[in-house]
Parts: C-alpha cells; sequence; structure tokens
C-alpha cells in the first residue's frame, strides 16, 4: 500500500455543482430558512433534548459528566438504492460475524483452515473460555450487530468497524426522527421517507425469537443495566420503555434452581430472556469478575443449561476486536461461499513485523488504533497530530505492537452542515443497527454521526461530535 494523495472528499448533496437526486425534496427547505428561524428551531432542538433528558456521559474531565449531545437538523439523505445494497451487505456481514463465533466456541474450523491466526482468536482478552461449547438458542451470539460505515464516493463504502457485544446509540437514531418531526412536519409531508419507529417492535421481536427451550408460554425479556451512573443509562431506560420491558439492575435479578427470577411486588417471576447492557466480565461473580456488584451469581449456570438467553451471547466481543475485523471478509467467503458486498478499509496490523514498520515509516499519513479501544480514545490521527504527539504514539506501538492497527486516513464524505455562518460540509459516518434472531432485520435507517469541527474526521460524541437525522427515501 502506497502513501495515499491529498485526499477530496465527496459531498453528499452536491456533485458536479447540481444537487444529487436524493437530496433534491430539501434543496428549497434549505435555501428558503432564514438564518433567524434556523438559529431558533436549533434553540428547540436543544431544549428538547434537555427536556427529554437525551444526554451522554463523559468522565475524567472533570464538571458535570452528563453532556447534551450536539444535533444537527440538516438531515443525511439515502436513495432506496443506495440503501438496499447497503442492506445486503450488513446482513451478510451479520451473518458471517454470528457464522465466526458459533465456529471458534466450537470446532473452529476457520482456525484449522488457516484463515485466520490461532493467537488472534484464543488468546485475546475477548475470548471467553467460559462459554466453549454452548450453543445458544438459534444458534445466534450477536443480537445486535452495529456496522459502523464510512462513505467515499457516490458508491464506495467501507466498513470502519463491527460492534457486537452492546452497540449503543440507537436512541438518538430514533429521538433525532422523532425531534425532526416535531419541528419540521411539512418535509415529511413533502418527502417519502421510511420510518424508523418500527425499532423497537423488530428489537422486542428478535428478543422474543430467541427464547431458550426451557421457556414455557410467552417468554419474559428484560433489559439489564449497570444503573443511572453509566454513560448510556439513558438509552436503556429508552428502549424498556419504547418495547415496554422491565429495566433491571442486577440486584432486583437471582438464581433459583435452573432459571432467572426478578424480583417484583407480586412475588419472583421467571426471566427467559436478558437483554444485557453490562460487559462479560461483570456479568456473573461466580464465573467472571468475582468483585462484581452489578451482575447475578449463578447466572452463567443457568445459561450453560439452557435456562436463559443472554443478548449478545458471553464472549461475542471476539468478534469485533479490531485484530479481527482484518479477517471479516474472509469469514464471508468462508462461511457463506460468497464474496463480501461491502469492503474492510485497507488496514496493518503492527504484530507483523514488514507492516509494522511501514506504519512506523508513516505515521503522519495514517490513522492508528488501540485494538480493544472504542469511542474515539486511544487512536493517533496522523494528518491532524504534532510531531511530539505522533513519537509519543510511535513509542506506544514500538512498546506493543500487537495492540495496535493503522488504516490510511480516508477522504470521509460530508454533509451539509449548520453552523454559526450558514451551510458547511462535514465529515460523517453511518452506524445501522442489524437485528438478528430468527430473522434478520434492519430498519431504514441508522445513527449518523457529524464530526462539527471543522477538518476534523472524529465523529464520536465523546470527542465533540454530533448527530443527525437519517432518512432512506421510500421506493
Amino acid at each position: 500500500m502506497s502513501k495515499a494523495a491529498e485526499p477530496r472528499y465527496f459531498n453528499e448533496m452536491e456533485a458536479g455543482g447540481a444537487v444529487r437526486g436524493p437530496y433534491a425534496g430539501i434543496q428549497d427547505w434549505v435555501n428558503e430558512m432564514p438564518a433567524e428561524l434556523r438559529s431558533l428551531k436549533q434553540h428547540e432542538a436543544e431544549n428538547l433534548f434537555r427536556r427529554i433528558g437525551i444526554t451522554f456521559a463523559v468522565y475524567g474531565e472533570g464538571g458535570d459528566p452528563d453532556r447534551l449531545i450536539p444535533f444537527d437538523m440538516f438531515p443525511r439523505v439515502f436513495a432506496a438504492d443506495e440503501w438496499r445494497k447497503l442492506e445486503r451487505g450488513i446482513k451478510q456481514r451479520a451473518r458471517a460475524l454470528n457464522a465466526f463465533l458459533g465456529d471458534v466456541y466450537g470446532r473452529g474450523e476457520i482456525v484449522r483452515a488457516g484463515k485466520i491466526p490461532e493467537r488472534l482468536v484464543y488468546t485475546n482478552e475477548a475470548y471467553e473460555k467460559a462459554v466453549v461449547g454452548i450453543v445458544p438458542p438459534k444458534g445466534v451470539y450477536s443480537h445486535i450487530v452495529g456496522i459502523d460505515l464510512v462513505r467515499v464516493g457516490p458508491d464506495e463504502f467501507y466498513v470502519l468497524e463491527d460492534n457486537c457485544r452492546t452497540p449503543s446509540g440507537v436512541s438518538y437514531m430514533l429521538e433525532n426522527r422523532e425531534i425532526m418531526m416535531r419541528m419540521f412536519p411539512q418535509l415529511f409531508q413533502q418527502n417519502r421517507i421510511a420510518p424508523v419507529d418500527g425499532y423497537g417492535r423488530a428489537l422486542k421481536r428478535t428478543l422474543a425469537s430467541v427464547a431458550p427451550k426451557k421457556c414455557d408460554g410467552d417468554p419474559r425479556c428484560v433489559i439489564l443495566t449497570p444503573g443511572h451512573f453509566n454513560s448510556a443509562y439513558y438509552e436503556h431506560s429508552f428502549l424498556a420503555d419504547t418495547m415496554g420491558l422491565d429495566l433491571v439492575e442486577g440486584q432486583d435479578l437471582f438464581v433459583d434452581g435452573d432459571f432467572v427470577w426478578m424480583k417484583t411486588t407480586e412475588g419472583p417471576q421467571k426471566v427467559d430472556v436478558i437483554y444485557r447492557r453490562i460487559d462479560d466480565a461483570f456479568l456473573d461473580p461466580l464465573c467472571f469478575k468475582p468483585d462484581s456488584m452489578l451482575g447475578i451469581p449463578g447466572l452463567m449456570n443457568v445459561y450453560r443449561s439452557g435456562g436463559v438467553t443472554i443478548c449478545s451471547a458471553p464472549g461475542a466481543g471476539v468478534a469485533d476486536d479490531k485484530a479481527i475485523y482484518t479477517f471479516v471478509p474472509e469469514m464471508v467467503r468462508f462461511y457463506l461461499g460468497e464474496e463480501p458486498i461491502l469492503q474492510n478499509v485497507p488496514t496493518w496490523q503492527c504484530g507483523k513485523a514488514d507492516e509494522c514498520k511501514y506504519v512506523l515509516e508513516n505515521l503522519k499519513e495514517l490513522v492508528v488504533k488501540e485494538v480493544h479501544g472504542s469511542g474515539g480514545y486511544g487512536m493517533l490521527v496522523g494528518p491532524k497530530s504534532t510531531e511530539a504527539q505522533i513519537e509519543a504514539f510511535r513509542a506506544k506501538i514500538e512498546a506493543d505492537p500487537d495492540n495496535y492497527i493503522a488504516q490510511p486516513t480516508l477522504a470521509l464524505s460530508t454533509c451539509p452542515t449548520f453552523v454559526e455562518e450558514g451551510v458547511a460540509p462535514r465529515h460523517v459516518d453511518l452506524r445501522p443497527y442489524c437485528l438478528v434472531g430468527e430473522d434478520i432485520e434492519l430498519v431504514p435507517g441508522g445513527l449518523t454521526r457529524v464530526a462539527l469541527t471543522e477538518g476534523s474526521l472524529v465523529v464520536n460524541s465523546s470527542q465533540g461530535g454530533g448527530v443527525k437525522d437519517t432518512w432512506v427515501l421510500a421506493e
């Protein structure tokens, strides 16, 4: 891989000085909105977010950790045919990732075939030996797969990373749409926009479809949260309300016999499916982290015996490790016998001496990430970094090369965004949420994150990014 030329950014609204088809329906809306009205509406949106309580938490910076996530009113729009290709690719990838999880906790055929190095799987800190041999209902390990996508051209999309454990942000997708519909109802009357409000019903259907064999009657599903101090607690409570499910903490559940029970004012009630929003290490102090106060002692024994389903399954995180990510296209070929519809970003593994040499020689042009990093932390964006930052990162890579991967600095597409001086392009990515149960479902849309700082490629809310409503135009 050679050094990339200076990137040219694809503007999703304009091509050759003309407005692209998907955005034709909002061109007049943008042009005719006076600055005073735009400012008023932006203030209204912020008040709605604040009133509803849509916040996320940032710790370690002092002050109030709860932040209002910045919302941009300019929607991102996909044509129906653009979405069809993405949908096929996302579902294909979700199938392959689940097949991989079933394999590596079983016979390990892909490792035996030499397609993935053994050390990247079995010595991976996200690989849970405690669940080897357990086959969850319907063979599904990752029930909510968040695929982070970036666009670099009219027909060019790349997968930036996979999120197979507990991908967050879907509440923003739903609330962004609700607020846009409330503020600009005329836009939804004038444009045929596919709805996203069926996500809660689809998720509830997915959870119920993977109830354990020991479940008799309608399955009782609950959402397990670490509690209100967690950065994504708003989302946990939002989803519980949306689906009509109980939101529980570990102390609300207990194991008795072959089942998990929930404490209620009417006595214990059996729980069949747990949509967990806590990490593996905290699920069961008898199996994982012994000092965990968040989990349920004995939960894993019930899980092994088929008395409860945990969504997503313990150990699913090995599939979204950034070192494993490199091999997902090969998973598609190996398990499905198909060519990948969506491509990976070209990636160098610093654990390989020749690739590490290239990375160290080209740090100024590359993006370097920790294998287990998330949220925009633990990464270096070479073109945006100082010499001191680059040299500090060089030392980290040299000290522990296996802990890093590197990718070219992609020319992420831009979407028009409302800024103080009017409308300006800002870089965006997309996280659709693929639901995997008896069927695979995908609502038409996702969470668009936008880098609000001019020139920035980091879209994470913890790093100053914001969110947009994502439209998929109906056929």
